[in-house]
């Protein structure tokens, strides 16, 4: 498997960047080949070889499992905005995230949207799709530059017949979807107030080593308009629930980063 800006079926056309040379990088010991990538992004050349193996459920496979993993996959990397698939379209296979996020987001006919997840590295999208043979639930787009392995579906689904231990993974992310969109449901249909919904997505959110007053920084790259349209609100009312939540000293922003400054506070919120 060869990482390189290139198209995968059912995937859109992107502008490939310019070709940037290789730089030599002069060292004590030597000289060393140093090289750019597209989008900066830190590319994983081979599954086998991959540093991430043991961080992901999916990627932690036994040799042989992935071995056949790294020659079906086709990798590709995609700027931010790209779309991998559109809901409704006839499922062509799925894409493992290797670096960056990806968001699933849902539709309706008057033009409002809802991001039902957002996929972070290791995860597989397309997976209800694929496996079922029924249209992709939703459209499937690039929160950041991204690295992703397409495998074709028929490939993918004779991967799964080959390697029970495969078929347990995905099982177990299949699980994990539905509880996810089971947990979003809860707070997207039950009488909670907007502000205890945006307090449990901060506290739901992965989040950093706490720092040493207690402060957490989560890893929200999310537009405020984004935000709106995980928990059902506008973009109007989630800036001025976060800006509540500063006046109360529970959170600070600085530019696009937001720091949680009182996490049991906004736990608290939750519970209400």
């Amino acid at each position: 498997m060869q990482a390189e800006e290139a198209l995968v079926p059912g995937a859109p056309v992107v502008e490939r960047p310019p070709t940037v040379p290789r730089k030599r990088q002069q060292g004590t010991a030597g000289t060393a080949e140093v090289s750019r990538t597209p989008y900066e992004l830190p590319i994983v050349e081979s599954c086998v070889s991959c540093p991430f193996l043991k961080e992901r459920l999916f990627c932690d496979l036994p040799q042989p499992a992935l071995k056949e993993l790294d020659a079906i996959s086709s990798s590709a990397t995609y700027p931010k905005g790209a779309v991998l698939f559109v809901e409704g379209q006839a499922p062509r296979g799925v894409f493992i995230i290797c670096h960056g996020r990806v968001k699933l987001v849902a539709e309706s006919k008057r033009g409002s949207s809802l991001i039902l997840r957002i996929a972070n590295p290791g995860e597989i999208v397309g997976l209800p799709g694929t496996i079922s043979g029924k249209p992709y639930g939703a459209t499937a787009e690039a929160l950041e530059p991204i690295q992703a392995n397409f495998i074709p579906r028929e490939t993918f689904l004779q991967f799964l017949r080959q390697y029970g231990e495969v078929t347990l993974r995905v099982a177990e992310m299949l699980a994990e979807i539905y509880h996810t969109t089971y947990e979003e449901v809860r707070c997207l249909g039950l009488s909670w107030t907007a502000e205890e919904k945006l307090a449990r997505l901060l506290v739901s959110l992965p989040t950093g080593q706490p720092q040493e007053n207690g402060r957490v920084r989560p890893s929200l790259t999310l537009t405020h308009e984004e935000i709106a349209e995980i928990i059902g609100l506008s973009r109007e009312t989630v800036t001025r629930l976060i800006a509540g939540l500063k006046r109360k000293q529970l959170v600070e922003v600085h530019g696009s980063t937001l720091i949680i400054k009182n996490k049991a506070g906004l736990e608290r919120l939750c519970t209400t």
